[in-house]
């Protein structure tokens, strides 16, 4: 009881005035209902080091307690009708469709195996991760990251240092990588629908692009370098046997694999009237054929996928479960910060929206560039984008001539800066998760921050100067 009066007079103290609402109105809305959404960040951040063993064991129930600390207070005071609609727009809209896409990249790139024994140097790491790039914008960063983490990892099974490793294909593959097509990332997909011109991404923040990408690789190579000519750096036994020549395994994934980006694209260029709506949501048809036929992506791949391919790639549903988890969590508690957001000026981060504009009233690509970016760092970098789109005005003919900078200012942030943090981009917490899965030691929350700070934030300072003053 004591509990339940708690949350009650904590939702009433975060909104009052409102308790008849019948929805959320972000303008209104107090930034105390930001305090969930900051939990589970904290409990992803700091659990794993005070609480390992718990964390290990209990992380589902922690979300599902930090998406309740939201539900229920919004239910108190909105009612359980906008509390059960909110949860089945977060449901159906967002955290489904997540999943499954999630799901059908992790089955059908868990599918393909690269037989035989690479050799993690220097130059072969610097290789897969400049592959990786050019794959993301065309298969998405989520695709080249799950098709690529595996054979990465067992390449440098035989280095004592191989954190850095993977924090750099975070960096490269996981987001940088996916800036040039609508494919790569969703922002850029958003974009797309919205009336930017396809290509148009890849001739406004190629240099960028180019730049951030051709930096990180090089500082990449340099490091590992380092690393690789230390003492006892490389172990000498190699748990992978040279007993097989290089080639693939579990091929029909490739065709699978085509067939989940025709599935997405299909979803964003097929235009349907028909729509059903279930509890305020609505769910178009051509949503609902990708999300169907990502599942029988999914389980052809299960199906067709000799065993021995599973056991090689050391398949698990391990890694999956936990993104699956902590994202139910955090879909949930960012809907009033969304909210919030979405209310532009007259919302709580107003002084944000704000501040992308100069005195003169035009735009300020710079203030685009690292608002768009803060945000997508720890916020769902696709409504971040849309956010800042429509605040530039939110008309594609204009953001693409006119304001040119300040659309790609809005993109690079958005697709940039989701390497700041594990949460900034999907891809980032599956190959944190898949990385622990095989044995490596991966930075903390904070400690893997320590590395972004240190290694992305000087150049995205550098690109600011240079492009988008």
């Amino acid at each position: 009881m004591a509990i339940s009066r708690w949350l009650t007079a904590a939702a009433l103290c975060a909104l009052p005035g409102l308790a008849c609402a019948a929805g959320m109105d972000g303008s209104r809305l107090s930034m105390l209902w930001g305090v969930p959404f900051a939990g589970i960040l904290l409990s992803i951040a700091l659990m794993p080091l005070l609480a390992p063993i718990f964390w290990h064991h209990h992380f589902g129930k922690v979300a599902a307690a930090w998406g309740l600390a939201f539900l229920v207070p919004f239910a108190l005071v909105f009612g359980p009708a906008a509390a059960g609609a909110s949860f089945v727009h977060a449901l159906l809209a967002e955290y489904i469709p997540f999943v499954i896409l999630l799901t059908a990249l992790f089955a059908v790139s868990g599918g393909i195996y690269i037989r035989g024994n690479l050799h993690g140097s220097p130059g072969l790491n610097t290789a897969i991760l400049a592959i990786g790039a050019l794959l993301a914008s065309f298969m998405g960063t989520t695709g080249a990251s799950m098709l690529l983490i595996r054979p990465l990892i067992r390449a440098n099974d035989n280095r004592k240092h191989v954190a850095h490793v993977v924090v750099f294909f975070i960096f490269i593959v996981s987001n940088a990588g996916g800036s040039l097509m609508p494919l790569g990332d969703p922002p850029l997909f958003l974009g797309f629908l919205k009336g930017v011109d396809f290509f148009w991404t890849v001739a406004h923040i190629f240099q960028e692009t180019l730049f951030l990408v051709g930096v990180l690789l090089v500082l990449f190579y340099a490091l590992d370098s380092w690393y690789f000519h230390r003492n006892k750096e490389v172990t000498p036994q190699d748990p992978t046997p040279d007993t097989r020549a290089i080639g693939f395994d579990g091929k029909v994934n490739f065709a699978l694999l085509g067939a989940v980006v025709a599935l997405v694209l299909l979803s964003g260029l097929w235009k349907s009237p028909m729509v059903f709506n279930i509890a305020g949501t609505e769910v178009g048809l051509p949503g609902i054929v990708r999300d169907a036929g990502l599942v029988l992506v999914t389980l052809a791949s299960l199906w067709l996928t000799p065993q021995k391919v599973h056991a090689d790639n050391e398949f698990g549903w391990g890694p999956m479960q936990e993104v699956a988890k902590l994202f139910a969590g955090i879909f949930l508690t960012i809907i009033p910060v969304i909210a919030m957001l979405k209310a532009g000026v007259n919302g709580p981060f107003g002084a944000i929206v704000a501040a992308v504009t100069r005195p003169d009233g035009s735009p300020d690509p710079a203030m685009y560039f690292w608002a768009t970016g803060a945000l997508s760092s720890f916020l769902d970098n696709a409504p971040t984008y849309l956010v800042f789109f429509n605040t530039a005005g939110g008309d594609p003919a204009v953001l693409m001539t006119t304001l040119a900078p300040t659309l790609a200012a809005i993109s690079a942030g958005a697709v940039f800066m989701g390497a700041n943090t594990y949460i900034g981009n999907a891809p980032n917490m599956m190959v944190k998760a898949m990385a622990e899965d095989r044995g490596v030691n991966m930075p903390s929350f904070f400690g893997y921050m320590l590395w972004s700070f240190g290694v992305l934030v000087p150049l995205f300072i550098v690109m600011t100067f240079i492009w988008f003053r």
